[in-house]
């Protein structure tokens, strides 16, 4: 295997890697929302270059349980950071879900 196919093979992981870091960083140092809202929002680009086909390293399962998975994943690591402080939208939200 020469270098350019290795370094290829490894498609976007890095930059979901690095960017989940800086995501952590900022969830730790500055503020849970923000750093929240940083990672769901990866997560969800993470989903868009697995279903664009340049998965690389991100191809574990089939694409559509790939997907699937990261796009539900980023959708509730932001709505849960969304409603870390709000109460007034974490009572409507809890209000939808009440018999």
């Amino acid at each position: 295997m020469s270098e350019e196919s290795r370094r290829e093979s490894w498609g976007p992981y890095p930059l979901i890697l690095a960017g989940a870091v800086v995501g952590v960083l900022v969830m730790i140092l500055l503020d849970p929302r923000w750093g929240g809202f940083a990672l769901g929002g990866l997560v969800m680009v993470a989903a868009a270059l697995r279903f664009s086909a340049y998965g690389g390293q991100l191809a574990v399962r089939s694409k559509k349980t790939d997907v699937t998975t990261l796009v539900v994943f980023g959708f509730v690591l932001v709505l849960i950071s969304l409603l870390l402080d709000n109460n007034e939208l974490k009572a409507l939200i809890l209000s939808l879900f009440a018999r």
